[in-house]
């Protein structure tokens, strides 16, 4: 049976590719990967290809960058003519990007069975395009993949009609499968910081880097945590250019230890995360990973859709107030930060758990 998976931005290949993996195992299945293009430049895209061991996709629809809504309907518009062609047993979608809500509502309205990796998740927050993408994929997938007890509560709550089954966490396959790897490739020492002696920065969500104000405070907290040491910041796109048109460039570049560096990619990001001394960070996945790896995490955001790295793992919210984050901060400073504990069914089996799932139904 061939299985179309869908990738489309960098969270997505994560985890897309223990999934292709794991389909690849097994007889009945033949893996057949789409890339919608959605991010298309070289390191948000081919090196995380190269470095997970995904196979070349066998169609890209290349579709770029543009507004949610043009996005979106390029997205469906390019892949129908795909589902119509090749004419998949099953569509898989992963994660809550433009690409995972186009891809499910074509395939649906083909009635070609789709599910939803990564389902249930879950921040009550509509102002966040992501949980949109969420709502509208679980409520129309057939197959529903759930990572955390937290999603199964929320789509029993929901009612929705697929059959949600909870199965672990993909992206947790991925750096289980590549940890020793990227700890091997030494990116601290290459970037001439001590491991445990430094921080990781991820930043790029509207609500954090759109307001010049909002985005201010948060350098103001970073300015005061880089007094003592020293904070990589891998900068997005999206943040270089809020830097820009925010009139805060020029700030940033004498900020003193804030380093900003290029995109990097998933082997030498995990390497710096693995050895870090604190994350802080806006990011969904990476609460999870730093979760796993025992690094403490400040996210700055009012919420989470992930709760379970709160609730067991080494996830504490602490939102934009350069006051609340000074003050977590300095708690992990002077007791270690969080530790918590690995969840349940986090084992880097999630994929073939999925796997199973499927080969044991009479027809997807």
């Amino acid at each position: 049976m061939k299985v179309l998976l869908v990738a489309g931005a960098r969270p997505n290949f994560m985890k897309i590719a223990p999934l292709v993996a794991a389909l690849s195992e097994h007889d009945a299945f033949t893996p057949w990967l789409l890339h919608t293009g959605q991010h298309y430049d070289e390191e948000m895209s081919r090196v995380f290809f190269d470095e997970l061991g995904i196979p070349r996709p066998d169609e890209d629809l290349g579709v770029g960058s543009a507004s949610h809504a043009v996005q979106t309907a390029q997205i469906m518009t390019r892949f129908e003519p795909v589902l119509l062609r090749e004419r998949p047993a099953l569509v898989v979608v992963v994660g809550d990007v433009n690409s995972t809500v186009a891809c499910a509502l074509t395939a649906v309205k083909l009635g070609i069975p789709t599910a939803h990796v990564e389902a249930g998740l879950r921040s009550f927050d509509r102002t966040m395009p992501e949980e949109v993408n969420r709502v509208l994929t679980d409520a129309i997938s057939d197959l529903l993949f759930v990572s955390e007890p937290a999603g199964m509560a929320n789509l029993e709550r929901e009612g929705v009609a697929g059959e949600a089954h909870l199965v672990g966490n993909v992206m947790i396959d991925t750096l289980l499968e590549h940890e020793a790897q990227a700890r091997a490739r030494q990116a601290p020492e290459r970037l001439g910081v001590e491991p445990g002696e430094y921080v990781l920065l991820t930043l790029h969500r509207p609500a954090n880097v759109d307001d010049p104000s909002v985005l201010g405070g948060i350098l103001d907290a970073l300015e005061e945590i880089g007094r003592d040491r020293p904070v990589l910041f891998p900068a997005h796109p999206r943040t270089r250019a809020a830097f820009a048109s925010g009139g805060l460039d020029g700030r940033v570049k004498v900020m003193k230890g804030l380093r900003i560096l290029d995109p990097l990619g998933y082997l030498d990001f995990m390497g710096l995360l693995s050895d870090s001394m604190a994350v802080l960070t806006d990011s969904g996945g990476i609460q999870e990973e730093t979760t796993v790896l025992g690094v403490p995490c400040l996210t700055l955001r009012d919420n989470t859709e992930r709760p379970i790295t709160i609730d067991e793992g080494t996830n504490t919210l602490v939102g934009r107030d350069p006051r609340a984050i000074l003050r977590a901060f300095a708690e992990i400073g002077s007791g270690g930060g969080r530790t918590g504990r690995r969840p349940d069914l986090w084992d880097g089996q999630a994929a073939r758990r999925i796997v199973g799932i499927l080969a044991s139904r009479e027809r997807l």
